[in-house]
C-alpha cells in the first residue's frame, strides 16, 4: 500500500461529510420549527461530529476540530433543561472559544469592531442582569466577555470567520433572553438554531480558507495543506 493511501481515504471523505452535515442541519432546522422534539433530539447531536469530521477530513487545525467537538458537548447538555445541565453546556462552549482564540492566534484587529462589541456586551449585560436568575448572573457574565472576545476575534480569518463569531454571539444571546424572560420572536428555537448552525459553519470555513493564516503555524502538523471541496 502507497504512503498515500490514507490521505485519498480521508479526501473521499470530504464531500459526503459535508453533504451530510448540511441534509441534517436541513432536519433539524424543519424539526424545530414544526415543534417535532425527537427529530431534534435525535439531529442536533449530529451536527458538530459530522462539521468536525469536515474539519479533519479537510486536514483543519486542531484547535478548530476541538472547538467543534466542545460545541457537540454543548448541543447535548443543552437538550436537558436543569439549571446544572446548561452550566456545563456554557462550560462545553467556553472551552470551545478558547480553542477559536487559539486558532485566531495574534493577529492584529479592527479597533473599532472591537469597541462596537465592547459597547453592545456592555449594554446588553445591563439590561439582561435583572431577568437571569442570581446563580446564572457570574458565569453568564464570564461566559458572555469570553464569547464576545471570540466573536471579536474571529475577524482576523476574514469575512465568513467574522460573520460567524457575530452569529455565535447573537445565537447565544437569544439562548439569554429566553432565559431572563424578556418577549421572544415567533419559534424562538428556529432562530436560535439557525444562527448557532451558520456561525459554526462559516467559522469552519474561514479556518479552512486557503491562505488561512493557521497554515503558516501548523505546517506539518498534518502533512498537506487543505483541500478544496
Amino acid at each position: 500500500m502507497s504512503a498515500d493511501a490514507s490521505p485519498d481515504r480521508r479526501a473521499r471523505l470530504v464531500r459526503p461529510l459535508l453533504i451530510a452535515f448540511l441534509v441534517v442541519s436541513a432536519v433539524d432546522l424543519a424539526g424545530v420549527l414544526a415543534d417535532a422534539s425527537p427529530v431534534h433530539l435525535v439531529a442536533k447531536p449530529l451536527l458538530m461530529p459530522l462539521l468536525a469530521g469536515y474539519a479533519a477530513a479537510r486536514r483543519g487545525p486542531r484547535p478548530l476540530v476541538a472547538a467543534l467537538l466542545l460545541g457537540w458537548g454543548g448541543d447535548v447538555f443543552l437538550l436537558s433543561d436543569t439549571d446544572t445541565a446548561f452550566l456545563v453546556g456554557m462550560g462545553c462552549f467556553a472551552a470551545g472559544h478558547v480553542c477559536y482564540l487559539w486558532l485566531f492566534g495574534r493577529a492584529r484587529s479592527s479597533l473599532p469592531l472591537g469597541l462596537a462589541y465592547a459597547v453592545v456586551l456592555a449594554v446588553f449585560l445591563v439590561l439582561l442582569r435583572g431577568g437571569l436568575p442570581a446563580e446564572l448572573r457570574i458565569p453568564v457574565t464570564g461566559y458572555s466577555l469570553l464569547l464576545a472576545a471570540m466573536a471579536y476575534r474571529s475577524s482576523t480569518r476574514g469575512r465568513y470567520a467574522g460573520l460567524g463569531g457575530a452569529l455565535f454571539l447573537l445565537s447565544d444571546a437569544l439562548i439569554a433572553t429566553g432565559v431572563a424572560d424578556w418577549p421572544q420572536l415567533p419559534a424562538p428555537g428556529f432562530w436560535v438554531m439557525l444562527t448557532y448552525v451558520l456561525a459554526q459553519f462559516l467559522l469552519t470555513v474561514g479556518a479552512l480558507a486557503p491562505g488561512a493564516r493557521w497554515a503558516a503555524v501548523t505546517s506539518g502538523a498534518y502533512g498537506e495543506r487543505s483541500i478544496s471541496i
